[in-house]
């Protein structure tokens, strides 16, 4: 009962934490919403269908690339269209790379969708199409205007907040609903027993491709609104390293929950911030990369279910020491206590032993 409320409370403190008077705090807030996008449209692959990708980072890219290309210079685009149009980018791309790429399993898998995301990488660095390595700028946050009346404008910094927290709410709803489907389900059952699925007689290609298309417009999703929150787009963004690290996210929180990509994405990226302080680590600050590696392999190597899977595992863990206290052998002690007891007479009144 409790797991039912905590992604409630956590909605109601991220609301509350806008106003903390912080820019940087506030900042770093919606970063990790962003990421946290990113993770959860991953997680649907991984924890879902089983699906382990390294290109996810392609559609992340696409979808802030489309941000910055379709938008006017001159004037903030209207994100009744923007949006769509962005979402509709990386689909496309999903449907085309994930039709071939879900022809393979395995680490062949991985290894094609890495390709796929290196190729449109390639694309993005090596043309002007968006800038080539030098990016391309966003210069004004798109606009939602209804008749001319506009109901809330994202060039302000809360509520461009709240337009995020909005995104992630639906996302993480969204994907709920979708784990309790049937869809939800049989994604469940392809990822314990493709084999036997098939044997079942579903057919389990569909349901894969649906899968990673749906992933791939969350994750676009997720680097449209990055694009908005920086106005500034590099091919970087469509790295395998990007890939990486967000596959890190899931692991690190633990692949089997939505909870658990959210927690990973926390972890990492605070994690992030505390090793590139020069004010906790002086000039050891420009080798962050060493000690949070240290600290991402302790973390796997501890916590084999993830942060989400803490809570069970010290449970796990109290359990079974119970049990080893009720199934451990008598002592010499209370082995000579009942020999002297059944060796006496009981007195009067006693029970015999």
């Amino acid at each position: 009962m409790l797991n039912r409320f905590l992604p409630f409370a956590a909605l109601l403190a991220l609301a509350t934490f806008a106003w903390s008077g912080s820019d940087y705090y506030t900042g770093l807030a919606i970063k990790i919403m962003i990421y946290a996008i990113f993770a959860l449209s991953l997680q649907l692959l991984v924890g879902g269908a089983g699906l382990v990708s390294l290109g996810h980072a392609a559609f992340f890219g696409i979808g802030a690339y489309a941000a910055a290309l379709l938008s006017p210079e001159s004037e903030a685009a209207s994100l009744w269209w923007l949006l769509p149009a962005a979402l509709l980018a990386a689909a496309v791309y999903a449907v085309v790379t994930g039709a071939l790429a879900l022809r393979t399993k395995g680490v062949y898998f991985i290894m094609v969708t890495l390709a796929f995301a290196q190729m449109a990488y390639y694309v993005f660095h090596d043309t002007k199409v968006g800038g080539g390595s030098d990016g391309i700028y966003l210069y004004f946050r798109p606009e939602l205007a209804i008749a001319g009346w506009m109901p809330f404008d994202l060039s302000k910094a809360t509520t461009f907040y709240y337009f995020v927290l909005a995104c992630l709410a639906f996302t993480w709803g969204f994907l709920a609903l979708l784990r309790r489907s049937p869809f939800g389900a049989a994604l469940a059952g392809i990822r314990i027993n493709e084999q036997r699925m098939r044997a079942a007689g579903y057919s389990t290609y569909p349901y894969k491709l649906t899968a990673y298309v749906v992933g791939a417009t969350l994750a676009s999703l997720a680097g449209f609104l990055f694009a908005l929150k920086d106005g500034f787009v590099t091919p970087e963004l469509l790295a395998w390293e990007q890939s990486g690290l967000v596959l890190l996210m899931v692991i690190l929180g633990g692949m089997a929950s939505l909870g658990g990509a959210v927690l990973g994405t926390v972890a990492l990226v605070l994690m992030q911030e505390l090793f590139q302080s020069q004010e906790l680590f002086g000039d050891y600050a420009r080798h962050w990369h060493l000690p949070l590696g240290i600290a991402i392999i302790a973390l796997v190597a501890l916590l084999p279910n993830g942060l989400a899977g803490l809570p069970a595992q010290w449970r796990q863990r109290r359990e079974a020491r119970l049990a080893g206290v009720r199934d451990a052998p008598p002592s010499a002690n209370a082995k000579e206590t009942r020999a002297a007891t059944a060796a006496r007479l009981p007195i009067q009144g006693e029970p015999h032993v």
